[in-house]
């Protein structure tokens, strides 16, 4: 009996041994054994709420900042399409939908005059990402500006949450693992539009200039460690000081021009990239004592 046969019925789309790969941003991993694209956030709800619990489901977003293993990923991978992709703007609010992409929103709330989500324009991921992990950068937080979010839980509960109920630190949330979420409404203060985009240029200019956007890669591959530990250190400084600028393994590379970013050279497995990964943590510990924790998102299995 296939996965297929266990599922509900549904009005978006179900598919079997998907590959995972073309999805992801480093262009690696294996296939999901069941790939769900739902039709509306209703469709969401009543297929959690009709499939059976003990079948592990979780949310791919635009996988900027995730690294699919090669033996691919059990039960259900969601996907989010078009619907859970609008904007809407009210006074100094902008609500977004989980699967609009971080750019479209700093776009939105520049057109409206809404100043202080200009940091997004500098995230490669979508808001749902956000959400789940304080998503930042350029002097910005997630948390900064957001107000509530609307998520679906496991047995297909829609629920509203405050900013509280995040649960915020740097680079995470406490909030149950089991919630996916499909919106977010985030306030802002009023500015000239024009000088919001020209805050924005400068971060799309610093960010072109600083990393190597245009390869194969994710996000930062780990967060910027305990400062005490670190001296005040980012990321990036420690791995450059543990000889980790441009070293290789298999396909895989961390980048010359900013060393807190893995790249697939062409021909990388995810192996590779992890190995990579825990490679650099190892230097790291080693040359400068510092802990490095993974940023990016590793799901499936090893083979």
């Amino acid at each position: 009996m296939s996965l297929l046969d266990c599922l509900p019925p549904v009005r978006g789309k179900l598919s079997e041994n998907v590959v995972l790969a073309p999805y992801t941003w480093l262009r690696v991993g294996g296939p999901a054994e069941v790939l769900f694209m739902p039709k509306d956030e209703a469709d969401l709800a009543l297929f959690l709420s009709s499939t059976p619990p003990d079948i592990p489901v979780q949310v791919l977003g635009v996988a900027s900042n995730t690294l699919v293993r090669d033996g691919g990923v059990k039960g259900v991978t969601i996907r989010l399409g078009p619907s859970f992709g609008k904007i809407s703007t009210d006074g100094m609010n902008i609500t977004a939908g989980a699967a609009t992409l971080d750019n479209k929103v700093a776009q939105a709330a520049a057109k409206a005059g809404i100043a202080g989500l200009e940091f997004y324009a500098g995230i490669p991921g979508t808001i749902g990402g956000a959400l789940r992990m304080n998503a930042g950068c350029y002097g910005g937080e997630t948390k900064d500006f957001l107000q509530t979010v609307i998520a679906i839980d496991r047995r297909g509960r829609r629920q509203v949450m405050p900013l509280d109920e995040m649960d915020y630190s740097y680079r995470h949330s406490g909030a149950p693992l089991d919630l996916i979420f499909v919106e977010a409404t985030f306030k802002g203060t009023s500015d000239d539009p024009n000088a919001i985009k020209a805050r924005m240029d400068d971060i799309t200019s610093r960010r072109e200039d600083s990393q190597p956007i245009r390869e194969k890669t994710g996000g930062s591959t780990f967060k910027n460690p305990d400062q005490e530990q670190s001296s005040g250190r980012g990321a990036w400084n420690v791995i450059d000081a543990a000889g980790g600028r441009g070293h290789r393994v298999g396909g895989a590379q961390m980048s010359e021009k900013h060393c807190n970013f893995m790249i697939n050279t062409g021909e990388a497995t995810a192996k590779d990239l992890e190995r990579l990964g825990e490679t650099i943590r190892a230097m790291v510990k080693n040359s400068e004592q510092v802990d490095l924790d993974w940023e990016i998102r590793r799901i499936g299995d090893e083979t």
